[in-house]
């Protein structure tokens, strides 16, 4: 599938795309799964590249420069949540791919060579951060990123548990060490037990379905950070909080 790209504007940048993450989002955008999905479409929403051209009128960026895109590429720039910086939350926000930018044109993700980017939804990637290693952190990476910043769940000797240890929960442990969190990953069974404490250093080990081992947790986190993403219920772990925790 070819496509052009749409034209570039003065607050445009172009990326040549290095890599992109595979996020289950596109798979199931991909699928129709939402009954929402147009067609053709080209996925990708944790994009890295590298800037090979500038609009008129950027000047957060140079060519030749890392940078990474994530879910979303522009908004009404207007209201009270893109003034607080919150363009998420803009309710004409325009998504990565199957969405329609401004000019009309469907707006089309990473899997692709090339895109067109209004530099307020462009980041800068370190230069000494590996570009296949950064794409993740556009999606999985920011999912568990911006809550705890948004909550101040940064603060540093804290108790943080970490319910779940998929993508995003890999994510939250790293993020959360990071932070200078003393890290406890939660879990239905013991298999994930030596990734959590040898590969991602987490600080314990937590078997939600042990009595005596959640009894013994309890009232011991500041934080949990849940991100098992099926219903399940949510009382035997708000037990493990304490008080005014978050």
């Amino acid at each position: 599938y070819t496509y052009n790209l749409r034209n570039k504007g003065p607050e445009d940048v172009i990326v040549r795309v290095i890599y992109c993450g595979i996020c289950h989002s596109d798979l199931i955008q991909m699928r129709n799964e939402m009954g929402m999905s147009h067609y053709p479409m080209v996925p990708g929403h944790e994009v890295v590249g590298i800037v090979t051209e500038l609009g008129s009128e950027v000047k957060k960026f140079k060519v030749g420069e890392h940078v990474g895109v994530g879910c979303i590429v522009g908004s009404c720039r207007k209201c009270g949540n893109c003034n607080e910086s919150m363009e998420q939350y803009c309710s004409k926000r325009i998504w990565t791919y199957n969405d329609v930018n401004h000019d009309g044109t469907p707006t089309q993700g990473g899997f692709a060579s090339s895109m067109v980017v209004d530099q307020m939804f462009v980041v800068r990637i370190p230069e000494n951060l590996p570009l296949e290693q950064a794409a993740p952190l556009l999606c999985a990476g920011v999912t568990v990123y911006s809550p705890m910043k948004h909550f101040g769940m940064t603060e540093a000797g804290k108790r943080c548990g970490i319910l779940g240890l998929g993508g995003v929960g890999h994510m939250g442990v790293k993020i959360a060490k990071a932070f200078g969190l003393h890290v406890t990953v939660i879990s239905s069974s013991d298999k994930k037990k030596e990734e959590a404490l040898e590969v991602l250093h987490a600080d314990a080990y937590l078997v939600s379905k042990d009595a005596e081992k959640m009894q013994e947790a309890a009232e011991s986190l500041d934080y949990i950070l849940d991100t098992i993403p099926v219903a399940h219920p949510l009382e035997p772990y708000l037990s493990l909080l304490k008080t005014n925790g978050k």
